[in-house]
């Protein structure tokens, strides 16, 4: 799936930089068959579902990514089984005329303002834990996992996670910090503006820790979404609607 997505990114965007992490431990990727324009995380990091560890990942990432001398204005997280279900040009479109500098959904966790009881399970995650680093100064926040940032952005977050410990310090050892690390880091900078607009479709409807996997029944709610990307997809499960997007996206 992997090989494909950057296929499709290629093709749309004119082989843009691509970072990715790549945990070596769980399987073995050809890396001869990737094109010049993706570059890997080295060494990379052993990753584990809702651990500290995919925060790392990700950090190192978007390090490798904007090290580059072809950084780009804008980067979008994806996972490998996300795909574009937009065509180029609308998605460009959308970044170039956003005034904000991340689209992210970070809602403040704070125990005088639950209002839904997911806010309640996210303070006992990242809250219950003595000391925790936040204050009425820096505050805690969560939300969905995927989002896209400009450079100004991401270059914060690269120096954050470089040299303000605190928060990866507490963080470390505790689950789906994914849904928060970045989170806490982009909502508590005084300087960047955000937008709870991620452009990233999932469907939730079928309950359980994972979205539903998309298929071609879905197909109509992907178009009329104004998400730029969705997930989940997986080719063996059903290639068809991967096919359809591939024609609707050039």
């Amino acid at each position: 799936m992997i090989e494909r997505l950057v296929s499709k990114l290629n093709r749309m965007f004119g082989e843009p930089p691509i970072a990715c992490h790549h945990d070596f431990s769980k399987c073995d990727l050809r890396l001869d068959a990737m094109p010049g324009n993706v570059s890997f995380v080295r060494p990379h990091v052993e990753t584990s579902w809702a651990r500290f560890s995919e925060v790392e990942a990700t950090a190192r990432a978007i390090r490798l990514l904007y090290e580059s001398q072809f950084a780009p204005d804008w980067f979008v997280y994806l996972s490998g089984a996300d795909y574009p279900i937009k065509p180029a040009a609308q998605i460009l479109c959308d970044l170039r005329a956003s005034s904000s500098d991340a689209h992210v959904n970070a809602e403040l966790i704070h125990p005088d303002a639950f209002t839904h009881p997911w806010h309640r399970l996210c303070h006992h995650r990242y809250c219950a834990k003595k000391p925790n680093p936040f204050s009425p100064g820096f505050r805690c926040y969560a939300g969905g996992q995927w989002f896209c940032a400009n450079r100004r952005a991401a270059e914060y977050i690269v120096e954050f996670h470089a040299t303000k410990t605190f928060l990866a310090d507490h963080y470390r050892d505790l689950e789906f910090t994914s849904e928060s690390y970045f989170q806490c880091i982009l909502a508590n900078a005084p300087h960047l503006n955000l937008n709870e607009q991620t452009w990233r479709y999932t469907d939730w409807t079928g309950g359980g820790s994972h979205p539903k996997t998309l298929g071609m029944e879905d197909l109509p709610k992907l178009l009329a979404s104004p998400a730029h990307f969705a997930r989940k997809f997986d080719a063996d499960t059903d290639a068809c609607i991967l096919d359809e997007l591939d024609a609707l996206t050039l």
